[in-house]
Formats: C-alpha cells, sequence, structure tokens
C-alpha cells in the first residue's frame, strides 16, 4: 500500500497434496481453495465441550472428562492437590485473612499519612476536640495492632518519617493497655449438596404430610372359617392373575376383573359351578399336554421321573460288581467281640430308617391313575365332573417328586385325596370344593409357572418381541415425519410474519364487521328456513321488510369487496400461508395422535415381566399391573368389559430380606451412627412415618384405591432421594389413567353392591334346572362372567369335550354375528394390541 492506495493485493498460496492421487502436488492461490465453514463450528465445539466434560458448581471448580469416556481413552481424572476444592477455598480464606490484618495494621499509616482537609466536599470541618478524639482512636487501633503482631514496631527515634506520633501524655494513658486480638482463619465451606442423593441421607422432616395408610386385602375379605386369604397368599394371587390376564389370548380366556378373580377362588357351591373357576383351570392344563390331535398329545413341560423309571434306568445302567472276597478267619477274643458288637449296634442306630419311611403314607394320590392315568385324561380333554380336579392331583402327585415342590404339593394332596375316602373321582371333585382358598391360590400358582415352560407360550413372547420391533419402526417413521411438517411450519412462520399486514382496522369498524357476519349468517339461516318451509300467504308488512333486508345485505356484501379491493396485494397470499399452517397443524396433530396410538401398542406388547413404578426411601415397591403387557380395562370384547378397569389399585410390596437387612434392620453400631446423625433409627423412622398400616417384607402388601389417597402418597415423596425422585417421576406421569381406573373401580363396585330394584318389576324367566347348571346371583361378578374368547375361537368351552354343543354352537355364531374380527397389514387377525 503507496499513500493510501493497494499497489498488490493480497494472497496466499498452499501446497496440496490429493489423497486419490499418488505422488503428486499442487501450488495453488486462495481463488482456487474453499473452506466449508459447516465443518467445524462453535456450536460443535459447545456440544463436545457439552457431552464429554462436567464441573462442579463451586467457584473455580476444574473441568472433568465424564467417567465414560474417561473410561474409554485412559484419562486419568484424580484432580490435582491445588485445585480441589478444600486448597481453593483455604487459599481464599488466607487471602482474606491476610487483607484484613493489613488493614488493622496499616490503617492508622494510612490515616496519618493523607492530609486533613477540612474542606471536603460533602463533609463539615471538625473542629479541635473532634481532631483530638479522632487521633485517640487512630492511636488505640495502632497499639492494638501491635499487640496483635509484636514483631512490627515503630521505632521512637523516627526511622518512619512519614509517621507523625500523637502527643506524649496520651502515650502514656495507653502504655497500660493489654488488648490481644486473635484472629482465626475460616474454615472452608463445605461443598454444596447435589440432589438427588440417596433416601435415607436426608434428615426427617416434620412439616411434610404424613403418607397415607395403606388398605390390606387380607383383612378385607376374610368371611368365614377357613375362606380368609392369608397375606403370605396375596403375592401369588396378584401374580396368577397377572399372568392369566397378560396371556389371556394363549389360554383363550376373556379377561376378568380382580375382584372378580378373588371372589371366583373362595367360590364353593354344590348346587352350581363358576365358570370363571372352572374355565381357568382347564385352559391352563391344556397348555401342559396336548391333545390327541395335536403331535399324539406331546407333554409340553418338564416332569419328574417316577421311582420305577428310576430304578430300570439304575438296574440297566449298573454294573454287576464283583463279589467281595471273604476274609480270612482270625482268632476271637472275648473283648474283641464285645468291641465288633458295639460297633455293629453303633452302625444300626445311625443308619436311615429308610424302609420306615418309605411305608409311611400321607394320601392315596397314586392310587386313584392305577386304571386312567392323567396324562391320558388330559389329552382326551376329559375335565366334567370331577375329571379336572382328578387331574390336578395326578399332576401335584407327579410333582411332589420334585425336592422344590414335595411340601407344598403333599399339603394339597392330604386333603385332595385323603387315605380315609375312596380313590375315585368323585372324591376329588368333592375335596377340592372344600379346599382352603389359600392352598386352591398356590395350586393356581404352580400351573401358571408350568405354562412358561410351553411352546405356545413362548411363541407367543416371541410374536409379542417381533410386534414391538415392528411399533418401534412405525414410530421412528412417524417421528421423521412429524420433524418435516414442523420444519414446514417453522419456514411458513417466518413466511407469515414477512407478509402480515398492517392492523389499520378500527376496533369499531371490526365490530361492525362482526356484527354484520353474524347477521349474513342469521339471514341465511332464516332464508333457508323460509326456502324449506310452505308458503303461508301475501303479508305486505313481511315482503316489505324482507325487501329492505335484502337490500341491506346486498350494500354490505358490496362494501366488504371494496374493502377486499383496497386490501394490500399481499394478503390473498397471506391468507394461503394461514390456510397452509392450519394444514400443516392438523398433519402433527394426526402424526401425534397415531404415536399415542404406537405408544400404547408398545405397551400392551411387552409381556415377558411385570415392570415396577419404583421405590420408596424405605426400598418398598410400588407395582401399577395395568401399565404394561394388558389392555387398561381388559380385553374390550370381554364379557365383563362394561366394568372398565381390570385392577383399579396401587400395590405396594414391602422390602425383600436383603434390602431390609442391609438398609432398615443395619447393624447396632451402623444404627447408633445413624442416630447421631438424624435423632432416630431407620427402623424407628420407618414406623413412625409408615404408622402401623406399613410392610415390613416382601410376603405383606397393601394397596391404594382412591385418588386422594394417590395424591397425598405423590405429596409425601421427598424429591431430593435418588429413589423417590424416580417414584415421583412415574406416578406423575401415569397418575391420569391411575386415578381414572380406580374411579372406574368404585362406581362399577357401587352398582353391583346395590340394590336390584329392577329386577321386581320384570316377569321372572323360567329356566331349566335338571342338571348342575351356571349362577346367576347378581350381587357376584365372578358369576357374570362367560368365556366368550373360547366360544368364537373353539366354538366350546374348555371344560366341554372337542365336539361342541348346539348351544354353544348358537352362541359362537351370534358373537361372530356381533363382531367381525379385524385384520392387520399382514392378513393375520389382530390382538389386544388391533384396537387401533
Amino acid at each position: 500500500m503507496h499513500e493510501g492506495r493497494v499497489e498488490r493485493r493480497a494472497s496466499s498460496r498452499y501446497l496440496v497434496k490429493l489423497t486419490n492421487r499418488n505422488n503428486e502436488e499442487a501450488l495453488v492461490d486462495d481463488e482456487h481453495l474453499v473452506r466449508d465453514r459447516k465443518v467445524f463450528t462453535k456450536q460443535m465445539l459447545r456440544s463436545f465441550i457439552k457431552n464429554t466434560v462436567t464441573r462442579e458448581s463451586w467457584s473455580g471448580a476444574p473441568w472433568l472428562v465424564k467417567p465414560q469416556i474417561a473410561e474409554h481413552f485412559h484419562i486419568d481424572t484424580e484432580v490435582p492437590k491445588h485445585l480441589q476444592y478444600g486448597n481453593k477455598a483455604g487459599k481464599k480464606a488466607n487471602v482474606s485473612a491476610e487483607k484484613e490484618e493489613d488493614e488493622a495494621m496499616f490503617g492508622f499509616f494510612a490515616s496519618q499519612s493523607r492530609p486533613i482537609n477540612s474542606r471536603n466536599k460533602g463533609q463539615k470541618a471538625k473542629s479541635a476536640h473532634e481532631l483530638a478524639k479522632a487521633k485517640e482512636e487512630q492511636y488505640l487501633a495502632y497499639r492494638r495492632a501491635l499487640n496483635g503482631n509484636p514483631s512490627f514496631r515503630v521505632d521512637k527515634k523516627g526511622v518512619n518519617k512519614d509517621v507523625i506520633p500523637p502527643p506524649d501524655p496520651h502515650e502514656n494513658s495507653f502504655n497500660d493497655l493489654s488488648i490481644v486480638i486473635k484472629q482465626k482463619s475460616p474454615s472452608p465451606l463445605p461443598p454444596p449438596i447435589k440432589y438427588p442423593i440417596e433416601d435415607l441421607d436426608l434428615p426427617p422432616t416434620s412439616d411434610r404430610p404424613p403418607r397415607p395408610a395403606l388398605k390390606f386385602l387380607s383383612e378385607d375379605e376374610a368371611r368365614e372359617e377357613g375362606s380368609g386369604i392369608k397375606m403370605s397368599s396375596i403375592g401369588a394371587l396378584l401374580e396368577t392373575w397377572n399372568t392369566l390376564n397378560v396371556y389371556c389370548e394363549v389360554f383363550q380366556l376373556d379377561s376378568f376383573t380382580f375382584d372378580d378373580f378373588v371372589e371366583a377362588i373362595q367360590f364353593s357351591s354344590d348346587d352350581m359351578d363358576c365358570e370363571l373357576l372352572v374355565e381357568i383351570h382347564c385352559a391352563v392344563l391344556k397348555t401342559l399336554v396336548n391333545a390327541e390331535s395335536d403331535q399324539d398329545g406331546a407333554v409340553q413341560i418338564s416332569l419328574p421321573a417316577l421311582p420305577e423309571e428310576e430304578s430300570e434306568a439304575e438296574e440297566e445302567e449298573s454294573e454287576p460288581e464283583p463279589e467281595p472276597e471273604p476274609e480270612p478267619p482270625r482268632r476271637t477274643t472275648r473283648s474283641s467281640f464285645a468291641k465288633a458288637q458295639a460297633e455293629l449296634a453303633e452302625m444300626e442306630q445311625q443308619k436311615p430308617p429308610e424302609t420306615e419311611a418309605a411305608e409311611v403314607k400321607k394320601h392315596c394320590a397314586a392310587d386313584m391313575f392305577l386304571e386312567y392315568d392323567w396324562i391320558d385324561r388330559l389329552r382326551k380333554r376329559d375335565f366334567k365332573n370331577g375329571g379336572w380336579e382328578m387331574i390336578l392331583v395326578g399332576l401335584l402327585n407327579r410333582l411332589s417328586l420334585k425336592p422344590r415342590l414335595k411340601e407344598a404339593c403333599e399339603e394339597i394332596l392330604v386333603h385332595m385325596a385323603p387315605l380315609d375316602a375312596d380313590p375315585t373321582q368323585e372324591t376329588a371333585r368333592i375335596q377340592y370344593s372344600t379346599l382352603d382358598v389359600n392352598l386352591r391360590i398356590q395350586i393356581l400358582q404352580i400351573i401358571c409357572m408350568l405354562t412358561v415352560e410351553t411352546r405356545a407360550v413362548k411363541n407367543y413372547m416371541e410374536e409379542c418381541s417381533n410386534q414391538m420391533t415392528e411399533f418401534r419402526k412405525e414410530k421412528i417413521e412417524l417421528q421423521r415425519a412429524r420433524k418435516v411438517v414442523l420444519e414446514e411450519i417453522r419456514l411458513l412462520h417466518e413466511e407469515r410474519k414477512q407478509l402480515e399486514p398492517e392492523q389499520r382496522d378500527t376496533p369499531t369498524q371490526q365490530d361492525e364487521e362482526m356484527l354484520d357476519a353474524q347477521i349474513d349468517a342469521t339471514d341465511d339461516t332464516e332464508s333457508a328456513a323460509t326456502d324449506s318451509d310452505e308458503p303461508a300467504g301475501p303479508s305486505l308488512r313481511g315482503g316489505v321488510d324482507r325487501t329492505m333486508e335484502r337490500k341491506r345485505k346486498q350494500e354490505a356484501e358490496k362494501e366488504r369487496k371494496e374493502q377486499a379491493t383496497k386490501q394490500p396485494k399481499g394478503s390473498k397470499q397471506y391468507q394461503r400461508v394461514l390456510k397452509k399452517m392450519e394444514d400443516e397443524k392438523s398433519k402433527v396433530a394426526s402424526i401425534e395422535s397415531e404415536i399415542a396410538v404406537l405408544d400404547n401398542d408398545l405397551r400392551e406388547a411387552d409381556c415377558p415381566r411385570t415392570r415396577v413404578l419404583g421405590k420408596d426411601r424405605f426400598w418398598n415397591r410400588y407395582y401399577w399391573f395395568e401399565r404394561n403387557g394388558m389392555p387398561y380395562e381388559g380385553l374390550p370384547d370381554s364379557s365383563t368389559a362394561s366394568a372398565n378397569y381390570a385392577n383399579g389399585r396401587l400395590w405396594v410390596q414391602g422390602p425383600d430380606e436383603m434390602e431390609r437387612e442391609g438398609f432398615i434392620d443395619v447393624p447396632e453400631q451402623v444404627s447408633q451412627e445413624y442416630k447421631q446423625r438424624f435423632g432416630t433409627t431407620v427402623a424407628k423412622r420407618k414406623q413412625a412415618e409408615e404408622g402401623s398400616s406399613g410392610v415390613s417384607s416382601a410376603q405383606e402388601w397393601g394397596y391404594y384405591d382412591t385418588p386422594e389417597d394417590l395424591d397425598k402418597l405423590m405429596e409425601w415423596l421427598d424429591t431430593r432421594g435418588v429413589r423417590e425422585l424416580k417414584l415421583h417421576k412415574e406416578l406423575k406421569l401415569q397418575r391420569n389413567h391411575i386415578a381414572k381406573y380406580m374411579e372406574n373401580r368404585t362406581a362399577y363396585l357401587a352398582e353391583k353392591n346395590a340394590p336390584a330394584e329392577e329386577s321386581s318389576d320384570q316377569p321372572a324367566m323360567r329356566m331349566s334346572t335338571r342338571t348342575k347348571g351356571q349362577a346367576t346371583d347378581q350381587k357376584r361378578g365372578c358369576l357374570k362372567w362367560r368365556n366368550l374368547t373360547a366360544l368364537k375361537e373353539i366354538g366350546h368351552l374348555h371344560v366341554e369335550s372337542a365336539r361342541p354343543t348346539k348351544r354353544a354352537k348358537k352362541a359362537a355364531a351370534t358373537e361372530s354375528a356381533k363382531e367381525t374380527r379385524m385384520t392387520n397389514r399382514q392378513g393375520r387377525p389382530l390382538g389386544r394390541q388391533g384396537t387401533r
């Protein structure tokens, strides 16, 4: 550049080597090079820092690489000592202490070195007395500084020329002062607590509302002697109900409510059968062994080998052992003979009485199947008149050979096949009708656990897994489409802002236009009504009014068109943009509704395990069984679908043994340390906060069944704790669903328990009672249940033989006429997930 003129433009050259050409280089200038500015931006740098490093909240904290990245790249994340919080806080405290000490020591000199100006702006001139008093205070501070740091002295001979000592009389008066100032460096503050933390590390608070009291099923359902459900059976009862409803399509059962299931498991009558109880047992038993026409009645589960089979196998495998050679005779003395007799008696005492134990017989289950085996009976589907009870006896007798199930099966068989009764089918039927409800629950739990081994359940789980994969793919596609539409809406919004016309209309003009529009709409309605009616004769007044109204209407339309022509040219385009935005928003709403349906399908297809909502501070688990694996209200075509709920309760399970021993019933030393911190032990805190309605082990269950208790529970949870934060989030997410079906359950039970007034007005219908029929008690919901699924799919109930009766055929035809089974895109029939 010369005298402000550019003589030669700045340029740069780069030696470039092309990767796809070996040993070739090129020297190019800046005109032939370009840089893609999107490759590395500030946003990318911010994202990189955010995703790879973190730091604590105190000032001056160092940046630390995140653990997973540090572990992957072998980066040392140990903070150096000079960067730790304690070191930084100590340095800061020392600096502040030194600063205060300097101000205390040298305040006297700083004040003496500044000349006193009595004419400072905004200050009044001080009198001689005030100046003398100020000098005395300064000298007092000086003496205190000397006492605080004796190594610092001021030379009396005037080494420090800038210091003007006070008068001698005052010096003598202050020599006797012995004031010692001790300055302690403040201890560094502890780092702030980063929530959430361990729940039990939070101190108990009295301002938080108490946890609502739990309700217990074992207390509610105890009726007469022998029919009450024990607390130890509640877990098995819930597990069985959940299994039967999640896999109801495998068992070909209608879904049923938990309250109906509790009634059915306690039902016992000589006059009638409970279809729900009978169909559950028959449907589950049918999955264990195939029918005769299906793979020759293959057994789908692994059964323990019979003792005879084991002995035969041992005889085949064992080889004849060589006989031991007789020992040579030796000389026998009286003492050696007595010693041998004592050893022989001791060996006889130590030998287990196997023969005596084998002879003890507790039941006659084995005698029931001397001619007709229970597996053959199950293959032929011989369930009627005590047949399924007989099959239960045979199955439990076989399972009693397993050491884990021996005690439970023996207890059931002692009642169902007693020694003092004949080993017949009628005995099994009668004995089951008097069986304790807790043993009934145990039977259902055992046979439901066996179904997990069957091919039918495994295939269903695999099919649900494949369905979930397809649902996830569809959901991803919909989310991508929604993203595209939202981007289009954003662009249209920007365009709308540019095309938006100025608001020139006054409020009065807008009100008049709105009024005209309303009048036009009213006139159109009246004219339409008038045109549709027949003429009612001439009327002079009415004709004039209509003519005037028509003229006024034409003038208003003419003015509206003139106003439209006066609007800027961009207004039509603006209206077009608005219309397009509304269309795009409707697309987003449609896509979001489809995503919601897919989310519900994913929830219902998630059947492998029951998911827990979360845990509270005392390790209690919270379950809402409708959360996954089943529809919220059961199958929509179920016979009891009008109940509009499935379980309708929020269940609470106590901590398991390991959690209770590790966190609640802790050793004495740990308990005392906790008591020193919070004034109480964990066990006492649990008892105080839960009250008498708490649960102490995994065998104890309680529940909440009202939305009010649910809200109180959410208020009781402390979101500063790790476990209760997760539980609160999950409850908040599911709160509306849980509360809705709690209310549905309350309404259904109230309607069921209400006295039937309409029945007296209607004439009673005659029905045949020659056979043992179904119950018609309106107060028992379990007796209203019908297995319509079996009637539609196989043409008869599970308890009946393979050949359907005329009644079953008619019922199946009626139900199929009511509802046509829909198919999915692949042409397969839809299950519970096909409600969309």
